[in-house]
């Protein structure tokens, strides 16, 4: 079934349900049509009360066989206002790629807490069980709506993770070989903290190694399999003595048996292969469950079960009203001649295993936008509304902004790192004219239209620039807004939203402060907002209700009636103050030329936007071939090509080391030269 085939459906199921209610209304309605009114004409002996009692007892047994099944729904649905509430817009791009039915595993990047799953149960069509670390699920609120969405619990060694005592150093003799790192420790106590299949994880990293053999209270072995390269020469080079973690082992097996259970009846389940999140610009190192469970169920069930890549891609995360994106990419299935090699464990077990994780994470990678840091992301994105030409849909400024971000990744490997200084000056001049934007408060979108009447207005003084420029319609249209939204702002949503900023600020320093990963901790506030408000904002409208009863003569029914419309205030309050921070950022550039000097930057701007977007273009046009399909091609396969990138990144890392070995060896050979002469 094609995406508009299956939206054809949809649209009927729902074409039907409504004539279905509008129908029943209708019978209800009108005495001459009512079938229950009809029955009880016929049969008089039968009291009103018995049909109640027999619906009552009909509806009863029904909630309690389809519990769970209702239950989730009832969350949907409420899953769904939460992001009507807090997010601007939530855009879907993909979801055609998606089978037919079960079982699916969703692999999702995790970028913003428990959002992220919010998330896909939104978009999915499906019903999706959720990996849900323990700590979490005993989380109050948290925990409870985990246990309605019929989430896994999995205890993570990381929330258990004890200090090590001592410091280790990491040898690499004969790594490139086997793999393995030789651990010396200083003032450690190997023997009594450590056990064989624990694993060890030096301060500065979220990378654990996995212990292999232990010999003695200083010294072991480590498996080094999945050490990032750039890891391997950074923070398990290091000469000195480094404080480490003991993640201690932890047996897995009921998990993995509830989740094939599921997968084997035909159910989805999402995880998310990176452990836990984070607020980076590019996936961290992925767990190695999720090819455990998808080795199984083929091996058990004989299920080859689609993974199917989840990205989802937020900006203004933190904020309210934010925007959202959410990317469905095409599944990936095992190579069923890889299952022997499963079967057969050790080192082929692993080699299978390693190799579907990096395809599962080039699919990944194949649904989001990465980038090495923040700021060469916000130069992709800037790039990219510079290069366009028209106005784009969600998907296409996906797949745009991705040929930019691997175009970006594709130069720098192909200058090793040493881009040309026509490319660096224009970067300069991009983030010069972000820095511009900023100070001046105002958007790109709205740069092409500053030039509209400055020749005129720009020798003005500020009161005759208000006569000039037509504002009348718009600071109107902001002073109703306001006035609308000001008195369900100030009392349903102005206390919650303040409180609710606070709280989510307290936990994001102490996220922060307690991860190995997060760079500012933005990642946990949009989901310390929402928990908060789920708690407060019906708080607050008790509260309401018994100021009403003590302070009014307000009957019962009149004040549950203001109970049950400050729900539709607050939301109304929420859509009509968007709608006045529009028109204040609109009234922005007018407001700055009141100001001498903003006003000779503001004419400037749009003359330096269409040079950097000429430039920019003519860069592009030069370069362009040289990126090959990602350049010419129509429709890319953005997994293959970011396996091929992976490829690139690791030859060019071994040709890198070979080089400094070499070097080393040369020095150390001059060094004994002279030595010896």
């Amino acid at each position: 079934m094609t995406g508009a085939d299956r939206n054809v459906s949809n649209n009927i199921d729902f074409t039907k349900t409504q004539l279905g209610v509008l129908l029943g209304i209708i019978f209800l309605a009108v005495d001459a049509i009512n079938p229950v009114k009809i029955f009880l004409h016929v049969f008089p002996a039968v009291a009103p009360a018995h049909v109640a009692l027999i619906c009552i007892a009909l509806s009863t047994y029904i909630w309690i066989s389809e519990f769970k099944e209702l239950l989730y729904f009832s969350m949907k649905i409420f899953f769904h206002s939460i992001l009507s509430i807090f997010f601007r817009d939530v855009e879907i791009v993909g979801r055609d790629k998606l089978p037919r039915h079960g079982p699916m595993i969703f692999t999702i990047n995790h970028a913003n807490q428990f959002m992220d799953a919010v998330m896909v149960v939104c978009t999915a069509q499906y019903k999706v069980s959720y990996l849900m670390a323990e700590a979490s699920w005993k989380r109050r609120i948290i925990g409870d709506i985990a246990w309605a969405l019929d989430v896994v619990p999995v205890k993570r060694a990381q929330d258990g993770a004890i200090a090590g005592e001592g410091g280790v150093v990491f040898t690499q003799q004969d790594y490139e070989s086997t793999k393995v790192l030789s651990v010396q420790g200083v003032n450690t106590k190997f023997m009594e903290q450590l056990a064989k299949g624990d694993k060890i994880r030096p301060t500065g990293t979220p990378t654990a190694v996995k212990v292999t053999e232990l010999v003695d209270d200083t010294t072991l072995l480590v498996d080094g399999t999945d050490i990032p390269v750039d890891e391997i020469d950074s923070i398990f080079s290091r000469k000195e003595p480094v404080k480490f973690d003991i993640l201690k082992r932890i047996d897995q097996k009921v998990v993995y048996e509830k989740v094939l259970d599921r997968l084997a009846a035909g159910g989805c389940i999402g995880i998310f292969p990176e452990g836990g999140s984070h607020d980076r610009t590019d996936l961290l190192p992925l767990k190695v469950g999720v090819a455990l469970i998808a080795y199984s169920a083929l091996e058990k069930d004989g299920l080859n079960v689609p993974i199917v890549p989840v990205g989802l891609n937020y900006f203004r995360t933190h904020r309210w009203r934010g925007r959202a994106v959410v990317e469905y990419g095409d599944p990936i299935y095992i190579d069923p001649s890889t299952l022997n090699a499963y079967k057969g464990g050790g080192a082929e077990k692993r080699e299978v295993c390693n190799g579907l994780m990096d395809r599962i994470a080039d699919s990944m990678r194949s649904v989001i936008v990465s980038a090495p840091d923040y700021d060469s992301l916000q130069v992709i994105h800037t790039a990219r509304r510079l290069y366009q030409r028209r106005g784009l849909q969600a998907g296409e400024k996906q797949e745009l902004a991705r040929r930019f971000a691997e175009g970006y990744k594709m130069l720098l490997l192909m200058t090793k790192g040493d881009p040309p200084e026509r490319w660096l000056d224009l970067q300069r001049r991009v983030v010069a004219y972000q820095k511009e934007l900023r100070e001046l408060g105002i958007r790109d979108y709205q740069v092409p239209g500053l030039d509209r009447g400055m020749s005129k207005l720009e020798a003005y003084e500020g009161d005759e620039i208000l006569k000039e420029i037509r504002l009348p319609y718009q600071i109107a249209h902001l002073l109703i807004v306001l006035l609308l939204a000001a008195i369900p702002m100030l009392f349903l949503n102005l206390p919650v939203g303040i409180l609710a900023g606070l709280y989510s600020e307290r936990k994001r320093k102490k996220a922060l402060a307690k991860s190995k990963v997060k760079i500012r901790g933005f990642d946990v506030m949009m989901t310390e907002k929402i928990v908060f408000c789920i708690v407060a904002i019906p708080s607050l409208w008790v509260f309401y209700g018994l100021m009403l009863k003590i302070f009014t003569d307000f009957d019962g029914p009149t004040i549950a009636l203001c109970i049950l419309s400050m729900p539709l205030f607050a939301y109304t309050g929420i859509v009509v103050s968007e709608a006045g921070m529009v028109d204040i950022k609109d009234l922005r550039p007018y407001y700055m030329r009141l100001f001498p000097s903003a006003r000779r930057r503001l004419h400037d701007l749009p003359k330096q936007r269409q040079e950097l977007q000429r430039d920019m273009r003519t860069f592009i046009k030069r370069v362009g071939p040289a990126l090959g399909e990602i350049y010419y091609g129509k429709e890319l396969d953005w997994a293959q090509i970011q396996e091929k990138s992976r490829t690139s990144l690791q030859l060019l890392r071994t040709e890198s080391t070979r080089e400094l070995d070499g070097a080393k060896g040369a020095t150390e050979e001059g060094d004994e030269a002279k030595k010896e002469k």
